[in-house]
């Protein structure tokens, strides 16, 4: 019992009689009983000079509070509750045994050894351990140590487990008792709150096997529970100094642990029987310390002459008792403020068994790591949260190699296009179908690609600034590119509309300067837009986070992908005025598509390659926009469509402009420039009829029309020169054979018809050819036998039917006609005999009217 080994120590080391010392009833935590084996002691017993002795926390702590009214010094052993550390309440008590909040340096330490700076508290509702946990709080509180998260509970605990998973908390500092303990770990193990991303530290106080007894009290299978409870570290003071140093009584710790149990036999062994013994060896030498003092300043005065009413001795034995300091079985003995500074072990629970790992010395302020004794399960130690480490999703090198080897290749296509426009630009298919424009189709097409560089560099390759520029260069680059080529495009075959859609048939001159100031237009607009968004909202960099994903290494990290975007506060109205814009330009080269199908000259007609063009590229940009929308989260998906519809359209519009051409020249190049079919076709909405008319004019600027008609002008020419020898052999024979009118009516009068219909591709005066035409409509043709009595008695002469008026008639009007309308198709001057060869003779660019000449000439 308690009391014999309190009697067996006084009398092994004859330090002092029983008399003098009140033993308590160690274990009884009744408080009646408790107290009043207290009073009963100081009524009926003799003066006692101290109090040894206090167990339960309730009758230790009534106790205390009363003895200062006593003057007697109480020393307890096993009360380790942190009330009893008030001074104020509390000033004559001690204790050998640490404080529950001993274990908050010690605590403090460990996080620090391996640098947790975020904890969580979970909290058994009872005094002793919310006490525990507020004094924890100032401890870290002043150690730069986050309490993320304070948690406490009643019965049950998997609410309070499930908001700390909540809140990341990997390090839970628990406190609660056995029963609990097993609670937690099952609502542990049920959250996956285990394993080698949480470190559990809880008091180390418990029982050996505690979770058996109380297993069966929870739904939790012991497989489980244990698989949770695998690697928590317990904390508590050590029951005997693990030092080899020789103590007050002569004997190492290990030496005393040997006789102890072999005194105790069979019994069952307390912790606290170290700290008792070392209470003993503290009573003697507080009142060894005591007599010395009392003989060095009064030899008058002894301990026996103690009362409970000597203030002066009480105040004696309490200096004495806080300066005792020695090296007893627990460590080393030292009290602060009636505190004992001892020594706090650590224990990790490792394959169902607790082993010692560490243990941190409150005097010296040391924690110790047994070598290689704490066993994590993870790699290395928990993190004291989730180490969000950010990712950026970057464009894969190897994938931003071979699109921009596509990029390469399409730029050297575009470039061997626009050398061979340049050098073959004199030629009559290229200087028909607009070089200039076809340039700039050649450069929006470049334009197109270089954007493509820009859209693959990202934050792995360029500074944030940088990138935030590139932002901007790269739409600007792709919008002017895109603006440029097909601009160009439409405008030639706005051209094209222009003169072969012209019902008047008007001289019209649409020179090059005219088609550039459209292209121009175009941009001027495009700039416009980019301007305004630059200036009122423009593009920033900004980096959106995703969800977090596992380390695929396997570290105890999480990885949170992060991608940088462009983008403004409106981004959806300037795409939506950029996309409008875009697709008014496409419909608008649709329509002249359209408009222009029925133009047979195939080095001026390209609305089928235009029609095809803008459907690709409608479509391909639809689709492009839709997915790239779709994979934003996926870089390396977003870039290779974008890229791939830049590539693809770039080049499907490059080579329906320019391989057409390239194949043309080298097989037939005159058949692009001839006019296969003059006549076409106006179609008009508001009209019921078809307008017929020839082509009498190109535009005099543009050489590459001009030359498209030579050829035909020539053929025409040809045949009029063939005409006009057969119709001077016929006035010839006219003039030298009456009788041979029949001849001419019958055979000839056909080839008159032939040299009017002629004027169908002229733009002559409409005079002239009535000369003519009234004449044969008020004079029809009839036989030359034929008689009409009305005229029978009329004078020959004044028939102006005879052969003698018809012979002068035509002598006269044939060769006028001859000379007036063949003039206007680029045929013979007024003065010239024969068929003009060149172009430049006729009255049409030496600027004469023809028909006031001819007729001077004539008559």
């Amino acid at each position: 019992s308690p009391t014999q080994l309190l009697n067996s120590l006084f009398l092994s080391q004859l330090i002092c009689d029983t008399e003098y010392c009140l033993p308590l009833s160690f274990f009884q935590c009744d408080n009646a009983k408790g107290l009043k084996a207290f009073y009963d002691a100081i009524k009926y017993g003799p003066n006692h000079l101290m109090v040894f002795g206090g167990v339960c926390a309730t009758v230790t702590s009534i106790i205390a509070e009363s003895l200062k009214g006593w003057n007697l010094v109480q020393l307890s052993f096993a009360a380790t509750t942190p009330e009893l550390a008030d001074k104020k309440k509390y000033p004559y008590f001690f204790r050998t045994v640490p404080s529950d909040n001993a274990v908050n340096p010690a605590i403090l330490k460990l996080l620090k050894h391996y640098h947790w700076k975020r904890v969580g508290t979970l909290t058994q509702d009872v005094q002793r351990f919310s006490e525990v946990r507020n004094d924890l709080t100032g401890v870290l509180y002043g150690e730069d140590i986050e309490i993320s998260d304070t948690e406490s509970f009643s019965n049950d605990p998997c609410t309070s487990v499930k908001k700390l998973k909540g809140n990341d908390v990997r390090i839970i500092l628990g406190q609660f008792d056995e029963e609990m303990a097993v609670k937690v770990f099952c609502c542990a193990y049920d959250e996956e709150m285990y394993g080698s991303k949480y470190q559990w530290i809880i008091p180390g106080w418990y029982e050996n096997l505690w979770w058996e007894s109380w297993i069966n009290s929870s739904q939790c299978l012991s497989k489980n529970l244990l698989a949770a409870m695998e690697g928590y570290i317990g904390v508590d003071f050590e029951p005997l100094s693990s030092k080899t140093n020789k103590t007050i009584s002569g004997r190492t710790p290990q030496q005393y642990e040997k006789e102890y149990n072999a005194k105790r036999g069979d019994g069952q062994s307390s912790k606290f029987h170290g700290y008792a013994y070392d209470g003993i060896w503290v009573i003697a030498r507080t009142l060894q310390r005591a007599m010395n003092y009392l003989n060095s300043t009064n030899k008058h005065q002894k301990i026996e002459d103690f009362n409970y009413t000597n203030h002066k001795l009480g105040k004696i034995f309490l200096n004495a008792m806080n300066e005792t300091r020695f090296f007893g079985v627990t460590g080393e003995v030292v009290f602060r403020n009636g505190e004992r500074m001892g020594t706090i072990k650590f224990t990790q629970f490792q394959e169902q068994k607790e082993v010692k790992v560490g243990e941190y010395n409150a005097v010296d302020d040391k924690l110790v790591i047994i070598n290689n004794s704490i066993r994590f399960q993870g790699l290395e130690p928990p993190k004291d949260k989730t180490i969000i480490q950010e990712e950026l999703r970057k464009i894969s090198l190897p994938l931003y190699s071979i699109l921009s080897a596509l990029t390469i290749l399409g730029m050297i296509m575009a470039s061997a296009f626009l050398f061979f426009n340049i050098k073959n630009r004199n030629q009559k298919l290229i200087k028909m179908s607009s070089p200039y424009m076809n340039n700039l189709i050649i450069l929006g097409g470049m334009l197109s690609y270089a954007s493509i560089f820009l859209f693959g560099l990202d934050g792995s390759f360029v500074s944030e600034k940088t990138f935030e520029t590139l932002c901007t260069v790269r739409t600007w680059i792709l919008t002017v590119g895109y603006t440029t080529a097909f601009g160009a495009m439409f405008a030639k075959t706005w051209r094209v509309h222009a003169i072969f859609k012209n019902v008047k048939m008007k001289k019209k001159i649409i020179k090059d300067q005219k088609l550039l100031g459209i292209v121009g237009g175009m941009l001027l607009i495009d700039l416009c837009i980019l301007i305004c968004w630059q200036v009122v909202d423009p593009l920033r960099r900004t980096v959106e986070k995703y969800n977090m994903e596992p380390d695929p290494a396997g570290r105890d990290i999480s990885i949170r992908p992060i991608l940088e975007h462009c983008e403004n506060t409106h981004m959806t109205i300037w795409l939506g005025i950029v996309y409008a814009y875009k697709g008014l330009l496409m419909l608008f080269g649709c329509f002249l598509a359209w408009e222009t199908r029925n133009v047979s000259i195939p080095a001026l007609n390209d609305s089928k390659y235009i029609g095809m063009s803008v459907y690709n590229v409608g479509i391909m940009c639809i689709i492009g926009a839709a997915v790239s929308f779709l994979t934003r989260d996926q870089p390396n998906v977003q870039f290779c469509i974008v890229a791939l519809v830049i590539i693809f359209c770039s080049t499907i519009t490059l080579c329906l402009v320019f391989v057409p051409k390239l194949i043309t020249l080298r097989t037939n190049p005159d058949a692009a420039t001839q006019n296969r079919r003059f006549q076409f076709t106006q179609n008009q909405k508001k009209e019921d009829s078809k307008t017929s008319t020839s082509v009498t004019s190109v535009n005099q600027a543009s050489t590459s029309r001009l030359e498209g008609l030579q050829s035909e002008n020539h053929r025409l020419r040809m045949k009029i020169t063939e005409l006009d020898k057969d119709l001077e052999e016929v006035t010839m024979q006219l003039q030298d054979t009456p009788e041979k009118t029949t001849y001419i009516k019958q055979n000839h009068y056909q080839d008159l018809n032939d040299i009017l219909s002629i004027r169908n591709f002229t733009d002559g005066k409409d005079g002239e050819k009535a000369i003519l035409k009234n004449h044969l409509d008020q004079n029809p043709p009839a036989q030359w036998g034929s008689s009409d009595p009305s005229r029978t008695s009329k004078d020959p002469i004044e028939d102006i039917n005879s052969p003698e008026h018809i012979q002068r008639r035509l002598s006269l009007q044939l060769p006028i006609l001859h000379h007036a309308y063949l003039p206007s198709i680029g045929g013979v001057d007024a003065s010239c005999a024969s068929p003009c060869v060149s172009p430049s003779a006729s009255p049409r660019h030496r600027h004469v009217p023809p028909s006031f000449r001819v007729m001077v000439s004539g008559l």
